[in-house]
């Protein structure tokens, strides 16, 4: 996580969570002039669309008086859904016998993806179990995680 994304995350949640709602998450995705803030909401009967749209508002507010972002972006506020992304380690230990896609910032193995069920959660390590072994990564060096949706 950038520290953008880090003090983000710090100014943003108190508010979503005053709506009631977890902020699972945040992305800052920057592709040239067309940056894009998503914003993961949670809760556990659900999110509706309406719940996006108050978040969306109460976060809008926030990001208009505070202007942490000094270029242009669009803002993007929505469940985690079936596929959520894993930001945090309780995020991890929930998915815990899950199949997940994990990629890591650093090559490891000699590969930097990998897809598998997520075996164990330690304080700072990951165990995946990937085509036939066991892959320990360190949670600092997972770029982006997220669990695979079964149908």
């Amino acid at each position: 996580m950038t520290k953008l994304e880090q003090d983000l995350l710090t100014m943003l949640s108190p508010s979503v969570e005053m709506l009631g709602f977890e902020l699972h998450g945040l992305e800052f995705v920057q592709a040239g002039r067309h940056s894009t803030l998503r914003v993961y909401i949670d809760h556990e009967a659900g999110i509706s669309v309406d719940n996006c749209a108050d978040a969306s508002r109460q976060i809008s507010a926030i990001l208009d008086v505070e202007d942490p972002i000094t270029n242009e972006y669009d803002l993007e506020v929505s469940s985690p859904g079936v596929d959520r992304l894993l930001f945090k380690q309780d995020h991890y230990e929930k998915a815990q016998g899950e199949e997940v896609r994990v990629r890591t910032k650093l090559p490891q193995d000699g590969r930097r993806n990998f897809k598998g069920d997520l075996v164990s959660v330690s304080s700072d390590m990951i165990t995946l179990s990937s085509d036939g072994a066991e892959h320990l990564i360190m949670l600092s060096n997972v770029e982006r995680a997220n669990i695979i949706a079964k149908f």
